[in-house]
């Protein structure tokens, strides 16, 4: 039933821990290596490297709601949400590069 899910590599979702500095402070966040793979794709798409990205993430998140929570499912939940909309979302940093 489940064939093509079990027979992943490991190493996708062996947890990996980085470190960041958001919002001036040091810090780690633990994620599946898949998920580290996307955001530095995303990260490359908008010309940052991935630690710019994610404190810049970050930085959003909190002046739009004035704190984060669960940082590291809402990057999952950024990951997901890429994948199911990278059509738009290309399409979308192509307008604002056109636009800069």
């Amino acid at each position: 039933m489940c064939r093509i899910f079990r027979r992943q590599d490991a190493a996708t979702y062996a947890a990996e821990t980085r470190a960041v500095r958001l919002n001036g402070h040091a810090t780690s966040i633990r994620l599946e290596a898949a998920f580290w793979e996307i955001l530095e794709e995303i990260a490359r798409h908008e010309g940052m490297s991935l630690g710019r990205f994610v404190s810049t993430l970050h930085d959003e998140i909190l002046f739009d709601q004035g704190k984060v929570q669960n940082f590291a499912s809402l990057l999952r939940v950024t990951c997901l949400h890429y994948r199911q909309n990278r059509e738009l979302y290309l399409a979308d940093v192509s307008a604002r590069r056109l636009v800069a």
